[in-house]
């Protein structure tokens, strides 16, 4: 009887050790990371991804519509300003400046014939003069001489004011032959050409676009620009550093600045509301090897602080408390702290932590709290 009694007893002793050691609070496995110095910079980035533009580009289309009769670069030609790039027929009016110019040189040559022989008909007139003073000619015979000049002057200066329209027509002309021709204003690369020989163009209609003939691009100059959030706009300011990185270059970041921020906000539909800002590229190396059209993302450099106190931005919780991991008794430790600048990365700690202590960085596990037990979780890799 003694001996069931003692086997029942002892049951029930092993029976509670094990549902002691079954319901026993487990110790929160976490990942940590060390208060360490360092720089923290404060920066803000584009909502959606900008673009890579040149600082000169001109669409070209001749401003009169015709055939293509010369075409004497293609794309991808390097060109200087003032080259030809396109012309159309204008026979016509290559003759009709050839005669103007005929006919401006045959008005030239009679103004001066008329104007030669008002000089005559001035000295016969003095001479005429000379003699009534010696009443040797009658007075009529002098007022005839002196009427005679003065048609010879009228006709000398409507002889010069003709030569003068002729002049102007050649300029109306030259103009008229101007429109067709399409001249480089800028040294550049030719994008892109929309028309062949022989083919015809026509001037954009008002309000309706069309492919320009020619696209010109400034292959020595480029410059960024990307939307900001209207709500982070207010830090940024002209001259500030900033760091572009695109797409087409993977991890390789480009030194900017800051060049320009748009004067209004742009409401598009369905899209939050942005601030155009411009980036101008720092390095002359790294221009030559942009391509305008490239998709790039900014990060402008707002605020640095060098050899700081810092912890990983995701160990801070709410702003103003960490959780800390006393390795000399596994237990977490709650503790409020005052931050500085942030980011995505790390955030400055203006008080409240010593370098060297240990942050939880899972602060979203499961049972963490202060002063349960915890366990460092084993880092991955070799």
């Amino acid at each position: 009887m003694k001996k069931s009694v003692l086997l029942i007893l002892l049951l029930i002793v092993l029976a509670a050790a094990w549902i002691g050691w079954a319901t026993r609070t487990k110790p929160v496995t976490v990942t940590v990371d060390g208060v360490a110095r360092g720089t923290v910079e404060k920066t803000v980035a584009n909502t959606r991804a900008g673009t890579v533009k040149a600082c000169r580009r001109a669409k070209l289309s001749p401003s009169a519509g015709g055939q293509i009769a010369s075409l004497p670069v293609h794309e991808g030609d390097a060109v200087e300003r003032g080259q030809l790039l396109l012309e159309l027929w204008n026979k016509d009016l290559t003759a009709q400046l050839a005669l103007t110019r005929q006919e401006a040189a045959s008005a030239r040559a009679t103004a001066r014939a008329r104007c030669i022989e008002a000089e005559q008909a001035q000295r016969e007139a003095q001479r005429q003069n000379k003699l009534l003073a010696r009443k040797l000619v009658a007075e009529e015979q002098v007022d005839q001489a002196v009427s005679s000049a003065r048609s010879a002057d009228a006709a000398c200066e409507a002889a010069r004011a003709t030569a003068a329209v002729s002049e102007a027509r050649i300029g109306v002309t030259e103009a008229t032959l101007e429109k067709t021709r399409l001249i480089a204003p800028f040294d550049g690369v030719v994008a892109e050409i929309n028309g062949e020989l022989n083919e015809y163009v026509t001037p954009s209609p008002i309000g309706i676009a069309t492919p320009p003939a020619v696209d010109l691009i400034d292959n020595r100059c480029f410059y960024l620009t990307a939307p900001i959030d209207e709500v982070d706009v207010a830090e940024i300011r002209v001259g500030q550093d900033a760091r572009v990185t695109l797409d087409a270059f993977g991890e390789r970041r480009f030194e900017g600045r800051v060049r320009r921020i748009a004067d209004y906000v742009l409401d598009v539909e369905k899209q939050a509301r942005t601030v155009d800002v411009e980036v101008e590229f720092v390095n002359a190396d790294d221009i030559a090897q942009l391509l305008a059209g490239y998709s790039a993302d900014v990060e402008i450099i707002l605020d640095v602080r060098n050899d700081t106190l810092r912890v990983p931005t995701e160990a801070v919780v709410d702003g103003n408390r960490v959780y800390l991991f006393n390795p000399a008794d596994n237990t977490i430790e709650q503790r409020e702290i005052e931050v500085g600048t942030a980011n995505w990365d790390h955030t400055e700690i203006v008080n409240g932590l010593a370098e060297g202590e240990l942050v939880v960085t899972s602060v979203e596990r499961e049972g963490l709290a202060d002063g349960v037990s915890a366990k460092r979780e084993a880092a991955a890799g070799p």
